[in-house]
């Protein structure tokens, strides 16, 4: 059974005071792999990651599914996260754990299920990787997704050097090179990514050891400023878990999805 989690947080300035997690509900085993979360009107919505159907779950803020969107003329291989902006859903299939995809890519989906506009792919690649070979320790992994103006922003997993590099690809359909921008010193892996724009806040959940996570927040993150970022790092507070996807609701409030395990004391 999945655990669907919101996370409320009390800090002032960069200083934390206390982190609480004020409301959790279950998750039907239907999405029991639960790897990207998004706000569409007034309900939630995420995928399942790799294996699962390419189908998106639309859910209330108690966590029950109210309806299912299977994505035409597309698989999910490994889908990781999950944006949005004014017209479109964009799907990460972008989970790479053993290095050797040639075959990236990002779904558009238009937010209207009336929409006659066909469903778009977005293929990428980073021009640096020069070896497909089986490698575990690959960088070339991403499970953090964000939209900002006319990009997407993809944030990959470096499990070494425990940083994320944030590569930009247009929103257009096409093969595309991804552009390097930055890299965030996270000190962890990331499993997952939101912005809000108005506030100008990233937030990232991350692991160090896939036993406990965190949730990181950055300020004033913005295309044109790629380093020199103040990195906040919160624990989550829910024992042994397993986070991949989350939510801002505001600069003190958000919603993740999390595996529920038996030494969480929510369980």
């Amino acid at each position: 059974m999945k655990k669907f989690y919101i996370l409320f947080f009390l800090f002032i300035l960069i200083d934390i005071h206390s982190q609480e997690v004020i409301k959790d509900y279950p998750l039907s085993n239907i999405i029991e792999e639960t790897s990207g979360l998004e706000i569409v009107g007034d309900l939630l919505v995420t995928h399942n990651d790799s294996g699962g159907e390419a189908s998106l779950y639309y859910l209330s803020k108690k966590g029950k599914i109210l309806k299912k969107r299977k994505i035409k003329s597309a698989s999910n291989k490994d889908w990781e996260d999950i944006t949005k902006d004014s017209e479109y859903l964009y799907i990460s299939d972008s989970g790479n754990n053993y290095n050797n995809r040639r075959d990236l890519k990002i779904y558009k989906v238009p937010i209207d299920e009336n929409s006659k506009e066909k469903n778009q792919i977005i293929s990428f690649n980073y021009p640096e990787q020069e070896s497909f070979k089986i490698n575990r320790n690959t960088i070339y992994d991403a499970e953090g997704l964000i939209s900002i103006d006319n990009n997407l922003i993809i944030f990959t997993k470096n499990r070494a050097k425990k940083i994320t590099e944030f590569y930009s690809i247009p929103k257009e359909e096409g093969k595309y090179d991804a552009k390097k921008i930055g890299t965030l010193k996270t000190n962890s892996i990331i499993t997952g990514a939101d912005y809000n724009q108005k506030l100008g806040l990233l937030a990232l959940t991350s692991t160090v050891n896939f036993n406990e996570y965190y949730l990181i927040t950055v300020k004033d993150f913005y295309l044109s400023k790629t380093n020199n970022y103040i990195i906040n790092m919160f624990k989550i507070p829910i024992g042994k878990t397993q986070v991949e996807a989350v939510k801002i609701i505001d600069n003190k409030n958000f919603w993740i999805t999390s595996e529920d395990e038996q030494s969480s004391k929510y369980a």
